[in-house]
């Protein structure tokens, strides 16, 4: 949750040095997998969360604010929580294997930079818990093919390709197992997703129904953070795959990069600074990301642009951005140069998940009626 101020920016502590703390507290010994890993406790009345995130390289400020915030705020607000790369996902698109290497370690760079404590959530690769695939080959033939067909992300990436992969046709069955393998409670989603996690319902509710009660049923927690969208196409969400790069804004890009690309932002012809984002959805957005940055409510955003037209407008947006992603930047570069460090804290986390995933596992294939 976002603490609400009614300065333009909040003072902060420094961050730089929290975060050596935190590394030198964290150092690479501690992450490495012995043969009795440190047990994970079962989730005490406040549920499990699991939510995954695809190892694309370094997030934009739209996961960010979207999803990583919130990430974040979750762990102090459920005993047990699970936050994986999901490279199995990413390969449904064609991956160079060398890149796809680079972009799980700095993805992972990126979510310990961003807030993520593996001390207090298990952050993990998902290709090394073998678990998830086999528990989504069992899901698999408990779902219809029409059932997939309907999901909106095959009908658009299908139809961008002409045709799709099997993979991404079963892309969600994966995302389910990934989410029932730990019996997870709540899963943090888009909008936009909200239709695969029903299917991780429904087949909760099939498993449990054919072979007795075992999963619980998940539900969805709802960011309330706005999309942020386009920076030069306001009607779409910020992407990394836009073509287009002053469209985007990286958490690692520089105080002159970002600048350049706030100031050439979409807006309209009208100076004043308002929020209606079917009318104006250019300076809407630039309201929205300001309102994030500053963690102050949209209506206070509005109220501090004041007299200020657009341009200057764009210039306490700008300083908002570079102030909240200076100090995640920084961390980023330090992780960067720590590959040793990245590695470890990846393989405690599989191995911590593997701990909670191989009993559930156990008991499906028992009941399933393969052991």
């Amino acid at each position: 949750m976002r603490s609400q101020s009614k300065m333009a920016l909040p003072v902060r502590t420094n961050m730089k040095h929290l975060f050596r703390f935190i590394h030198k507290f964290n150092s690479p010994k501690r992450f490495l997998c012995s043969a009795a890993c440190t047990r994970n406790k079962e989730p005490s009345g406040g549920g499990r969360v699991f939510s995954g995130i695809q190892p694309t390289g370094v997030p934009h400020l739209g996961n960010y604010l979207g999803a990583l915030e919130n990430w974040v705020a979750l762990q102090n607000q459920y005993p047990s929580v699970l936050y994986s790369i999901v490279d199995l996902h990413s390969i449904t698109q064609h991956q160079d294997p060398a890149q796809l290497r680079s972009n799980i370690l700095d993805m992972a760079a990126s979510l310990l930079a961003c807030g993520i404590d593996p001390e207090r959530a298990i952050l993990f690769q998902q290709s090394q818990v073998s678990e998830h695939a086999e528990l989504s080959w069992i899901l698999g033939c408990l779902t219809s093919m029409p059932r997939l067909r309907h999901l909106p992300q095959w009908k658009m990436k299908s139809k961008l390709k002409n045709e799709g992969s099997v993979g991404l046709f079963t892309y969600p069955v994966l995302q389910a197992a990934d989410i029932l393998l730990y019996k997870s409670t709540h899963v943090p989603v888009g909008e936009d997703q909200v239709q695969h996690l029903e299917l991780a319902q429904d087949l909760a509710r099939i498993f449990n129904n054919r072979y007795g009660d075992l999963f619980p049923e998940p539900g969805a927690l709802l960011s309330s953070t706005r999309k942020v969208k386009s920076l030069r196409n306001p009607s779409a969400k910020m992407s990394k795959s836009d073509p287009q790069t002053m469209a985007t804004i990286s958490i690692t890009d520089s105080p002159d990069d970002i600048a350049l690309k706030v100031r050439r932002a979409v807006t309209d012809f009208t100076s004043e600074v308002t929020f209606d984002p079917e009318t104006r959805p250019g300076v809407s957005n630039l309201v929205t990301i300001y309102a994030a940055m500053a963690m102050i409510s949209v209506e206070e955003a509005v109220s501090q642009a004041g007299e200020l037209d657009t341009a200057a407008f764009k210039k306490l947006v700008t300083e908002a951005v570079i102030q909240r992603l200076a100090p995640i930047r920084e961390e980023i570069e330090r992780l960067r140069s720590d590959r040793a460090h990245l590695e470890a804290v990846l393989a405690r986390g599989s191995c911590r998940a593997r701990e909670l995933a191989a009993p559930v596992l156990r008991e499906v294939r028992q009941r399933v009626g393969f052991s």
